[in-house]
């Protein structure tokens, strides 16, 4: 395959078209992509066929042709399973290129570059950025780990999603991933400290957040988080069992880097127990709730 090729737009097989990967996979056909989805719960693949998706029954189906396979999973556990056990590997010609979206260890992104390089396969590992307003807007921060030559010949497939960064060799793209989500998690951790803060001290919410923002401590997470907070809308766009999933990710990296992180340590401690007390589906920004408890603040 020439992955520089312009004469004709590269057949995508989309594995994983849940939150996340079902509006990068609309916006790929939006684009003008042909694209073949699977998923394990197949009405969110069905939902695409609308767009003009073609459903395929199995990972390997979905894979079979194509020149490029795209992975929105849940772990590296599932990103394995689709490609070596549900015979996405096998099914792929020479020259066909994986790009892994999914959020996973390094060391699992290097392992599976590793064995899909000695079938003849390149891979990428460009976990995002976004949530999924992100993802339906096409304004994904995309992070992209490999060789860097192929990762700029795939722009083209990467532009209806998002911005494309490269960022270093196989396993950078998650392993920036992982720092992207400690910021997040700590952000909004920080955030739902100050609403407790302010309203235990009789201040509203709403206009805490209105009063601080295009101040310092503006951000995403303010503006989205934040607003999810006072709205007390938890419905998950991100749900705290990934965040957590990120954070002992993060933690497991620290440690073979001989990296002390008080601060990642302490919110992974908190996200551990709202997971385990219940909040598993709940939204990260739901952490909030965690601390109501916490403080005996519980509200309706």
């Amino acid at each position: 395959m020439n992955v520089g090729g312009e004469e004709k737009k590269r057949s995508v097989a989309f594995i994983g078209t849940g939150l996340m990967g079902g509006p990068m996979a609309r916006r790929l056909l939006g684009a003008g992509f042909s694209v073949t989805v699977w998923n394990r719960s197949v009405d969110k693949a069905e939902a695409l066929v609308a767009d003009g998706a073609v459903l395929a029954v199995s990972p390997a189906e979905a894979a079979k042709g194509a020149d490029i396979v795209i992975t929105m999973l849940s772990d590296g556990k599932a990103v394995g399973e689709v490609l070596f056990a549900a015979g996405v590997a096998d099914a792929l010609k020479k020259g066909a290129v994986v790009i892994d979206s999914s959020s996973i260890a390094p060391p699992i992104a290097r392992e599976h570059s590793s064995r899909l390089e000695a079938l003849g396969i390149h891979h990428v590992d460009a976990p995002v950025s976004g949530g999924v307003p992100g993802a339906i807007a096409g304004t994904l921060a995309i992070m992209a780990g490999g060789d860097e030559a192929l990762i700029s010949a795939l722009a083209d497939v990467f532009a209806p999603m998002g911005r494309l960064t490269y960022v270093g060799p196989s396993g950078a793209g998650q392993l920036c991933k992982l720092a992207n989500q400690q910021i997040v998690a700590i952000t909004i951790g920080a955030v739902a400290e100050a609403m407790m803060l302010v309203e235990a001290g009789g201040a509203s919410r709403e206009g805490f957040r209105n009063a601080i923002r295009g101040g310092f401590a503006e951000s995403r997470i303010l503006e989205l988080h934040g607003e999810r907070m006072v709205k007390r809308n938890f419905v998950p766009g991100g749900p705290s069992k990934f965040q957590l999933k990120d954070l002992n990710g993060v933690l497991a990296m620290a440690k073979d880097m001989s990296l002390t992180l008080p601060l990642t340590q302490q919110v992974t401690r908190e996200f551990d127990d709202f997971v385990g007390d219940g909040g598993a589906d709940i939204d990260h920004s739901g952490i909030l709730l965690y601390l109501e408890k916490l403080n005996n603040r519980e509200q309706g």
